[in-house]
């Protein structure tokens, strides 16, 4: 378990505050994560990491000359924001493009993305290269859908060498991609993690038995056996790993990286041991090991795993693998040169109020009444929300909505008193959600907020049609967003319904209380039928039928806020 911390929900910025402390040689802090504290006498393109945090030294411990010029640090297990990602990026950029790279998870993509199309709009010229090394979380055939585990360090590195030694965006590129599609692990865990201030670990693994394919958010294996020894284990690491050769690639006379990464519990002897035979294996295999790496990586707190991962070697990989490299867990060779830069963190964005009419700002009221009730709601059911989502996924639905919502509520308070219309309490609130919320629900709920302001505006009367039209709107918003559909098990299986329900009673003259009295009745009912589908997209869509008989967690939550809401308009009534 992890105990040492102070408030559960400020574990994250506290641990980055001590990292930047001990870490001023390498980084400096700015909105949303890290950026290096030096520069090199020419400008280059800048790659910026990012992810969740808690997978030390992913991802801020590899900024620094050689590797990252900034890493994003969203909270624990959950994906930073686009406002951060932006936000570092921004800071990162030395005029000659971004590159953005990350392990492949909805919420990041969401994020990332988000970021991207805002840098493009600004004129700078940002590519993306998704890290997907995972063999256990698709078919070869899917190579597209594996998620990014400790393979992450491979592409992160040959993208920063690449861009150390000048090369141009297109080759950043290019060459962040080859590094990708040539790289594959493989992980196990013999007990899940426990995030601060958590009282059980995120998922379980029986005594005596072993997690296969584990990811690093805590989600459950693939498959379980029985634990091996050491020697077991290398042998199927290597064995499963030689069964994917990268295309273009050899079997024999190959040159490989092995990387054999602790996941956060496993002693580093422990380690060694399992190494001693992964080194055997491929020799015998006919494969010549290359610099190879045994160590911390990419953790998960204190999970007890262990993972492999392959880089198949070029020569031109292999210059990069090799170059020289400077950040606070990752050095190779010696980097001069180096120039220290204004170390002064970038200004926060001023929030700006604008005009509003006093029906907008008494709608703002009510708005910021119902969040505020949404977030105690959602911090009573953070645990079952939790539970629910531990079956299949990684176990944080129920956190992320609780630090979203309180988010979220901090926010429209702020924005009521200052007398802003329910345009400007909705988007300000949307913003902190998915700041503080993170994955892909933070991301979604962040939309799903702006898009109902848009709707409603700040200058005028909120009646029950407009309410209409900005719930249609979210439900838009949040299809085009997630690009999820129904029956793919997540929350559009709530809101889709509750939406043309809401709209078609509105259209058939119902007062707004008595539509959304059915609307929500209909999003319980559609909600709980989740549990009789098997989850197609996210997290959950590696682990099959395991979800079969949970209902999905967002769906669920998406339901308690409708009858949460319901309540705050009856009290209005």
């Amino acid at each position: 378990m992890t105990r040492l911390f102070n408030d559960p929900d400020d574990f994250a910025a506290d641990s980055a505050a001590g990292f930047v402390a001990a870490s001023a040689r390498w980084v400096r802090p700015v909105t949303g994560g890290v950026v290096r504290s030096t520069r090199g006498a020419e400008p280059t393109v800048s790659v910026v990491i990012g992810g969740g945090s808690g997978h030390y030294p992913a991802f801020a411990g590899l900024v620094g000359p050689g590797l990252a010029h900034g890493a994003v640090m969203g909270n624990l297990f959950a994906s930073p924001s686009a406002h951060q990602v932006h936000s570092v990026a921004t800071a990162a950029h030395e005029g000659r493009g971004v590159l953005l790279s990350y392990g492949n998870y909805a919420g990041d993509v969401l994020h990332f993305t988000q970021a991207q199309e805002r840098l493009r709009s600004a004129g700078v010229d940002c590519r993306t290269v998704t890290v997907t090394d995972d063999i256990s979380s698709a078919p070869a055939s899917e190579r597209e859908k594996r998620r990014g585990i400790a393979g992450d360090l491979v592409v992160f590195k040959i993208a920063g060498a690449a861009a150390e030694a000048g090369h141009d965006l297109d080759d950043v590129e290019r060459l962040a991609i080859a590094a990708n599609d040539r790289t594959r692990s493989l992980g196990v865990a013999f007990s899940g993690c426990t995030l601060p201030g958590a009282d059980e670990p995120l998922f379980t693994v029986p005594e005596g038995r072993m997690a296969v394919g584990l990811g690093i958010h805590g989600e459950p294996g693939i498959d379980e056996v029985d634990v091996p020894t050491a020697a077991g284990l290398a042998q199927l690491f290597v064995e499963s790993l030689l069964e994917e050769i990268p295309d273009g690639a050899a079997r024999e006379g190959a040159r490989v990286v092995p990387i054999l990464n602790g996941l956060g519990s496993v002693k580093y002897e422990e380690l060694y041991v399992v190494y001693a035979e992964v080194d055997r294996l491929l020799a015998e295999a006919g494969i010549t090991v290359v610099s190879p790496e045994v160590g911390e990586f990419c953790t998960s707190f204190d999970m007890a795993g262990v993972s492999l991962t392959l880089l198949w070697l070029d020569d031109e990989l292999e210059e990069l693998w090799l170059a020289a490299c400077d950040t606070p867990a990752f050095r190779r060779g010696a980097v001069e040169g180096r120039i220290a830069v204004d170390t002064v963190a970038a200004e926060e964005e001023e929030f700006v109020i604008g005009p509003a009419t006093d029906e907008s700002r008494g709608a703002a009221q009510t708005i910021g009444r119902a969040i505020s009730a949404m977030a105690a709601m959602l911090d009573a059911e953070a645990e079952e929300l939790g539970r629910i989502d531990r079956i299949a996924g990684d176990g944080d639905h129920g956190i992320g909505m609780q630090r979203g919502s309180r988010a979220a509520a901090a926010a429209a308070e702020e924005a009521v008193a200052g007398g802003a219309g329910a345009r400007t309490t909705l988007h300000h609130a949307g913003d902190a959600w998915a700041d503080k919320g993170g994955g892909t629900s933070g991301a979604i709920w962040g939309e799903m907020l702006v898009a109902l302001g848009m709707a409603l505006g700040d200058d005028a009367e909120v009646d029950a049609d407009a309410v209409g039209a900005g719930v249609a709107r979210m439900k838009d918003a949040v299809m085009s967003f997630g690009k999820a559909t129904v029956g793919d098990k997540t929350m559009i299986d709530a809101i889709v319904p509750f939406a043309d329900r809401l709209t078609e009673r509105l259209e058939a003259g119902d007062e707004l209380v008595a539509a959304w009295t059915d609307a929500a009745r209909l999003a319980t009912e559609a909600a709980e039928a989740t549990a009789n589908l098997t989850a197609k997209l996210g997290r959950a869509r590696s682990h099959g039928d395991k979800s079969l008989g949970t209902p999905d967690p967002g769906a669920v939550s998406f339901a308690l806020i409708t009858h949460t809401v319901l309540d705050i308009l009856k009290g209005d009534d």
